[in-house]
Order: C-alpha cells, then sequence, then structure tokens
C-alpha cells in the first residue's frame, strides 16, 4: 500500500474540527472518516494481481546514444487499472523517464516505453517494474513489484573510427609497391622471369625452363592475408586504459580485415574473458564490439606465462601478435619481457600502451617547489618506461608507447609499416 499527496492533505483537513472541537469523540470520528476512505480508495484500485509484463526483445545501443526499452502491460482483471509505475533500471542506464502514468483498460493491454541514455558500456539490467494502482480519488495505492528482467547491450562507442578512412588510404598505397615485391622476402609465388647472375639457383623453375629452353626462376612476396592476434589485458592495470585498448583494437581490427589479413581477439587476464575472429558471417567489427561490451578490469594480477599458451590456442603459425597492455614499472620485468621474449622467437609482436597525459603536464609545469618534486615523479617514471621500450625492443618487439588519443592510429600506422616491410 501507498498513499499520495492527496490523502495527507486530507489529513490535515480533518485536523481543522479536532482543533475547533476537541475531544474524544471528534477524533474517534475524524480517524474512522479517514480509515474509511483509505479503505474504500484500496477496494476500488484495480487489482494488480492480473498484470504481466512483457518485455520487447532486448537491444544493443551505442554508448551516449538513445535507445527505448518497450515493455507490454497487461490487465487481466475486471476494474480499470490506473496509476504510475517504476522502470527499475540501474542508475548507469540514463533512463530519461522511468516513472510514468499508466491508465489501462480491463481486459486490455498497453504498451510502453522508456527512454534510455547509457553512460556506461556493458549490459545493464532492470529486474523488475514497480506498480502502484490508485483508487478513484487518488488517496492510496495498491502496490506490487513484478518481476519482469530486461536488459540492454552497450557497446564501444568506437570514436577511432574517423581515423579509418585516412589508414585505408595508406594500406591501398601498399599495392604495387616495391617494399612487398623484393625476392626471397616471403613464400606467396609472384611471378617467373629469366635468370641473372646471382639469383639463387634454388629458385629456378626446371619445368617452366624447359619449356622456354631458358633459365627461369620464381620470384616471391610476403603473404598478404596473414594473422592478426590481439590480446587486451584486462587485469587490475587496465582499469583506466581498458577503454583506449577497446578503441586501439577495434581500428586494428577493422584495418587488418580490409586488407585481407584474418583478425583474431583474445581479452585475457587469468582467463579468457572474451574473444572473437574474422571467422564466420558478417564483418569482424560486429563481432569485436559485442565481445568487447561486456570487458571490465579484474582485480587480478595478469597471467603472462600464459599468454603465449593463448596466442598458440589461436594460431600455431607466424603471426602479428599485439600486446595490449601496461609498461608501469613492476609488472613488465616480471611478466611481459619473458613472454614477449618467447612471443618474438616465433611471431611479429608490438605492445601497444597508454600514456598518462598527466605526465606530460607535470613534467612542464615547474613552478614551485611541490611542481618540482611533480616534474621529477613523472621524469623517472618516463625513463623507466623508456628502459622497458628498450628492452623489449632489444628482444625485436616493435612499441607503441602513445596517449589515449594518439594509440589508435600510432598502432594502425604501426600494422601499416610493418605490412609494408614484408615482417608480418
Amino acid at each position: 500500500m501507498a498513499i499520495s499527496g492527496r490523502f495527507v492533505a486530507v489529513v490535515l483537513l480533518g485536523l481543522v474540527p479536532v482543533l475547533l472541537f476537541p475531544g474524544w469523540l471528534t477524533a474517534v470520528a475524524t480517524v474512522a472518516l479517514l480509515t474509511a476512505l483509505l479503505s474504500a480508495e484500496l477496494l476500488f484500485a484495480g487489482s494488480l494481481r492480473q498484470v504481466t509484463v512483457t518485455r520487447a526483445e532486448p537491444e544493443n545501443v551505442t554508448l551516449n546514444n538513445a535507445v527505448e526499452a518497450v515493455f507490454t502491460v497487461r490487465n487481466s482483471g475486471t476494474r480499470r487499472l490506473r496509476g504510475t509505475f517504476r522502470d527499475g533500471w540501474q542508475p548507469s542506464a540514463g533512463a530519461l523517464n522511468p516513472v510514468q502514468d499508466m491508465d489501462v483498460p480491463a481486459g486490455e493491454g498497453r504498451r510502453f516505453a522508456v527512454q534510455l541514455r547509457p553512460v556506461r558500456r556493458g549490459n545493464l539490467a532492470a529486474p523488475h517494474v514497480t506498480f502502484r494502482s490508485f483508487g478513484p480519488l487518488g488517496l492510496a495505492a495498491r502496490q506490487r513489484t513484478i518481476e519482469s528482467p530486461g536488459s540492454v547491450r552497450v557497446l564501444p562507442p568506437f570514436h577511432s573510427r574517423r581515423h579509418l578512412p585516412s589508414k585505408l588510404r595508406k594500406l591501398r598505397e601498399l599495392d604495387g609497391k616495391a617494399a612487398v615485391q623484393i625476392r626471397g622476402a616471403g613464400t606467396e609465388f609472384d611471378s617467373l622471369r629469366d635468370y641473372v647472375r646471382g639469383d639463387d639457383v634454388r629458385s629456378i623453375d626446371w619445368r617452366a625452363t624447359a619449356r622456354r629452353s631458358s633459365v627461369v626462376v620464381r620470384t616471391w612476396r610476403p603473404e598478404r592475408d596473414r594473422r592478426v592476434v590481439m590480446v587486451l589485458d584486462t587485469s587490475r592495470t587496465a582499469e583506466t586504459r581498458l577503454d583506449t585498448g577497446i578503441e586501439a583494437a577495434l581500428l586494428l581490427g577493422v584495418l587488418a580485415e580490409r586488407g585481407g589479413d584474418r583478425v583474431d581477439f583474445v581479452a585475457f587476464d587469468r582467463r579468457t574473458r572474451a574473444r572473437a575472429g574474422s571467422a564466420g558471417q558478417g564483418t569482424i567489427l560486429g563481432r569485436l564490439v559485442q565481445a568487447m561490451a561486456p570487458l571490465e578490469a579484474e582485480l587480478i594480477e595478469m597471467d603472462w606465462p600464459a599468454v603465449p599458451a593463448e596466442v598458440r590456442a589461436v594460431s600455431a603459425h607466424r603471426s602479428l601478435v599485439v600486446l595490449l597492455t601496461s609498461l608501469d614499472s613492476g609488472a613488465p620485468e616480471e611478466g611481459l619481457l619473458p613472454a614477449a621474449e618467447r612471443l618474438a622467437s616465433q611471431h611479429a609482436v608490438v605492445v601497444a600502451a597508454v600514456r598518462d597525459p598527466q605526465l606530460g603536464a607535470m613534467l612542464r609545469d615547474r613552478n614551485d617547489a611541490t611542481a618540482v618534486f611533480r616534474a621529477a615523479a613523472a621524469e623517472r617514471a618516463l625513463l623507466q618506461r623508456a628502459a622497458v621500450t628498450a628492452e623489449l625492443r632489444r628482444y625485436g618487439v616493435e612499441v607503441v608507447d602513445a596517449e589515449p588519443h594518439d594509440l589508435p592510429p600510432r598502432l594502425a600506422d604501426m600494422y601499416i609499416r610493418l605490412k609494408a616491410a614484408g615482417r608480418l
């Protein structure tokens, strides 16, 4: 049961005779009248026991965009249902009108829509709907909460999409360039040509030589449909950089697919949190955003020794392995460096890390003693990152260390350079 502001106003009005004619008889009569009004309201209010709620199919929405959560309320009772309802969406769903009035005739149903503008990526849920059915005077209402689970999946926004056209133009420029036509630089057959002094005799095509009556050799080029394996670190160090890693992985995944490569994505910490790949129907973008939407940073350490096995489970052949992780001091020496060294012995490896933009600001600000100490701390942090970067490059690992807005396009440029050089 619930009472409205009208009933409070009636109670205040009932105090007037009690004050004018004080006495037990007046007080008892006033209370009896108010009780009768309240009972009559509840008696004539529409029953909520015969109400059912049917939700529409869950929808997907991109972060910061709007979507409607639609459901149907059916009144199977004998009285008209007048009142309000509250759809129980969690705060991050950004429900604009969760409380609405309703008027559902007996034996009929009505469709309602709640406008949502989510402010957080992931799976958002509404476990129930709470109804209040008021009587004819609107003084009191029956109240009931009906379990009716609803959900909306909020997908990553993919802000880095704006870089895609320029990166695709660079990728198309690779076709026909000499960088991908170097003799002996790959395993994919390119063409036949006449033998010249200095050619490797192992490249002679004896059948073509017999047909032409002149020595002919094969030329090769690097394979263009290689595999790109992206590993996103979702351990505790990913708390502030997970969304940037997702943006970088989306841009690289779409670019690599347009470049003819097979793309695989794995989110991992101590177990696999999500996985997506080029195999199957549709584009890689749809599968990536669906896999990435529910990802959250876990309060556990990254299991770096298990990463090479995860990559091997995805691709047993030479691939471009992109590790989207952290270069913060402490963690790299214990886990990242040994894992990257093992991976680099079989694959082309790129480590992509987000650098805190505050480090640059702290380094430039030296106006007082406090700022100088902060600048020294920033300088130390940057030197430690540089030391880890140098160690990784000593193993043959490429490193992209950039601030959040720069990481996606710079990682895409690294992919294009490696592809142009035939290193994939």
